[in-house]
């Protein structure tokens, strides 16, 4: 059977003649699997301990802001203007430093910070990710500066996975300059692949869940 013969029984088939243009391909459907409250929970911290972080679950704000006065006892800390530290109290815990608007302020106190703060915007049970969209309220420095980074958030912030980030978050460009998935303390490999943690960022990270 000849080429052009072939051809016309492709286009035959589907429903089209010869020089006739495809239709638009239909928007992608992303499906992803379903999980219930309590396994997104599950799922992420074992993950997460796996990759070496440390996940802690709290039953409530006041929990976690209990948790991290006992943590930062003797260290220096900053944290973000996430909305959701405030509401927990975290940034009225003494020696806390936050509220900062200017750039090189902040890059001075993070420097000189042992432990930056944060939230999530959103976190991933599959994979054991936060998921830190970066703003005025989410400074990315944060995350990455000091060499301990806590990031406290709700447990209803955890989704499944990529996918349904993807659903949630289509077009994370016209938010926000970066988007950054933290799975775990930073890690690299040398040639001889030697694993050292915290050479690109922190070299300790703990997720506080907010379960109610």
């Amino acid at each position: 059977m000849s080429r052009e013969a072939i051809l016309h029984t492709v286009r035959t088939a589907l429903g089209r003649s010869a020089g006739q243009m495809p239709p638009p391909p239909p928007p992608p459907m992303l499906l992803g699997k379903t999980m219930d409250a309590e396994s997104r929970v599950a799922s992420f911290v074992q993950r997460f301990d796996v990759l070496a972080g440390k996940a802690v679950r709290v039953p409530d704000a006041q929990a976690a802001t209990r948790w991290l006065h006992v943590f930062l006892a003797g260290k220096t800390s900053v944290a973000c203007n996430a909305p959701y530290l405030v509401e927990c109290g975290v940034t009225s815990l003494p020696g806390v430093q936050t509220g900062f608007h200017d750039r090189d302020s902040l890059r001075a106190a993070c420097a000189d910070a042992n432990v930056g703060i944060t939230s999530a915007n959103y976190a991933l049970a599959e994979t054991g990710t936060m998921v830190m969209i970066s703003s005025p309220k989410e400074a990315r420095l944060i995350s990455l500066l000091p060499p301990v980074h806590v990031a406290v958030f709700p447990a209803s912030r955890i989704l499944v996975g990529l996918d349904e980030l993807l659903t949630v978050t289509p077009l994370p460009a016209e938010q926000t300059s970066s988007m950054v998935l933290i799975t775990g303390p930073s890690r690299t490999a040398d040639i001889e692949q030697i694993l050292v943690r915290g050479v690109h960022g922190p070299g300790e990270v703990y997720a506080i869940i907010v379960e109610a």
